[in-house]
């Protein structure tokens, strides 16, 4: 008498939920597992860093979905829209949800991402069960209606109000004034990307916004919407109110104030968690060897007090490559792979590098990553600190070595420059000992003779980490098209950063033919 087979449900539909499913596919239409996804959206899972994009205009729904519903369904699995899972009962292995049905587990994922934090302000109600959470003219950029609310405003050439200047509020900004928009940036700190570049890069980005026509109010503290009856009575967003009495006009606000892991139906169950659901080196809940925990809602920490790595743990990486890199590495082990490339049962996940942060806007290059807080003259033992700025034109970079070796790094304006310090960072490697050299990479000469020659191990697409040699390759096999090399090696996928190199991989390609 055989079993049956293992039945894995997972919750939530985003991206990462979505990668998990598809690596779990082929053994869902062999038999040997049965699979649920549950997830709150009525649309098929989606790829929220383009949103933006798709309110500006700039990409369609089609081409930011990662996942077919009716696809999953035809092999077999079972694919919930629209419904929301109200209770996880860990005694009894199931998920109670909306609807009043009931969904019986033997292994649990929790893929259930983040929500946008929502300021405390007189006039909006944060409270996310509400029926109607954010009044008109109000909008988080999250999900599929906010894109259309943004889009309806850029058709319109409306004022943008966009409340925080991190890399979402500042690439949204950029394209929605690329798109003719007004648009002005509003945010607490001395300047903007407070938490990733120091303050003379962040200065040289607000002088490059200044210049593209957004307009920059720094250490502002916004206490207040102002509302006014739209054309059919509703109360609608008209201002952003500050303490010191000023008001933001504009016709449309974008609440960009950071994300927070959904852990509400988690906690309630009883799981151990902190600012994410917390979870050992193989994604398990602490003392629930049933359930684990992947992508924004997901912070690794080990039951081991000594262990390094869990030592400076700061929360869920909140990227969608490491989420991605979590599914795969989950799926391999929830189906117990042989594969000698495959991990294991008890091999632990591998430990993320540092993140670069990458500022992804039509002509305004920022790249960033490590400690940038010291100065070339502070005596940090150990550390040394080169620095360079051009404000007039926008350009700036800082490096920080530890023997040689670069530990932190800041771009502005320069994209050569950039490029080649996040390929040193990546690879931890050393500096080249005269540190000008890089900055000549931007120079009307473009020299590179002094710095490292990429080699096809390079990582093009950090999203889904696939390498220049995985690139050519698929290029040299017929993909002529950014679109086509997206459906062969996953380049491209995720943040979109990388769209621009894989063109010139492509062209550097057809060059040859077409002289």
């Amino acid at each position: 008498m055989s079993l049956a087979p293992q039945h894995v449900v997972i919750i939530g539909y985003g991206p990462v939920a979505a990668r998990l499913a598809e690596e779990l596919l082929p053994s869902v239409r062999r038999g040997e597992m049965a699979l649920t996804i549950i997830g709150e959206e009525p649309t098929a899972a989606y790829n929220r860093v383009l949103v933006a994009d798709l309110g500006v205009g700039r990409t369609t729904e089609e081409a930011i979905s990662v996942s077919d519903a009716a696809e999953l369904r035809a092999a077999g699995m079972n694919v919930l829209m629209g419904v929301l899972v109200r209770r996880v009962d860990r005694a009894r292995r199931g998920v109670l949800l909306s609807d009043g049905a009931w969904i019986g587990y033997d292994k649990l994922v929790f893929a259930t991402g983040a929500r946008p934090v929502i300021p405390t302000l007189h006039g909006l109600n944060p409270d996310p069960t509400a029926r109607v959470p954010l009044p008109h003219g109000v909008s988080a950029l999250r999900d599929l209606a906010d894109a259309a609310v943004l889009r309806n405003a850029v058709v319109r050439h409306e004022r943008v109000v966009v409340l925080g200047g991190g890399i979402l509020g500042l690439e949204a900004a950029l394209a929605a004034r690329d798109e003719g928009a007004h648009v002005t940036v509003v945010h607490h700190g001395a300047h903007t990307l407070g938490r990733s570049i120091d303050a003379g890069a962040g200065h040289t980005v607000a002088a490059a916004l200044r210049a593209r026509g957004i307009a920059v109010v720094s250490q502002a503290r916004a206490v207040g919407v102002e509302l006014r009856a739209g054309a059919d009575g509703v109360p609608t967003f008209s201002g952003l109110l500050q303490d010191a009495g000023a008001m933001v006009a504009g016709e449309l606000l974008l609440l960009s104030c950071g994300v927070r892991p959904r852990i509400e139906v988690a906690a309630g169950a009883g799981l151990a968690t902190d600012r994410g659901i917390l979870v050992d080196h193989q994604l398990m809940a602490h003392h629930d060897p049933n359930i684990f925990a992947m992508g924004d809602c997901a912070e690794v920490r080990c039951l081991d007090a000594s262990c390094a790595e869990c030592a400076d743990s700061s929360g869920p990486l909140g990227l969608i490559g490491p989420g991605w890199r979590q599914a795969e590495w989950l799926a391999a082990f929830l189906i117990g792979s042989a594969a000698a490339a495959a991990p294991r049962p008890g091999v632990p996940l591998p430990t993320e590098r540092a993140a670069v942060i990458m500022l992804k806007a039509r002509g305004v290059d920022v790249a960033a990553a490590g400690d940038v807080a010291a100065g070339p003259f502070d005596d940090i033992p150990g550390l040394a600190v080169s620095q360079w700025a051009d404000p007039e034109h926008g350009k700036y970079v800082k490096m920080s070595t530890r023997g040689g070796v670069l530990s932190g790094f800041v771009s502005v304006g320069m994209p050569r420059a950039g490029a080649e310090l996040t390929l040193l960072f990546e690879r931890g490697a050393e500096l080249p000992a005269d540190r000008s050299a890089l900055l000549r990479l931007d120079g009307s000469d473009g020299d590179s003779s002094a710095v490292a020659v990429p080699d096809p191990a390079r990582t093009v697409c950090r999203c889904a980490g696939v390498t220049e040699e995985s690139i050519t390759a698929a290029v040299a096999g017929g993909c002529s098209t950014v679109p086509e090399l997206s459906a062969t090696t996953r380049a491209g996928t995720g943040c979109g950063g990388c769209h621009g190199e894989l063109k010139s991989l492509i062209e550097a390609h057809f060059v040859p033919a077409a002289a």
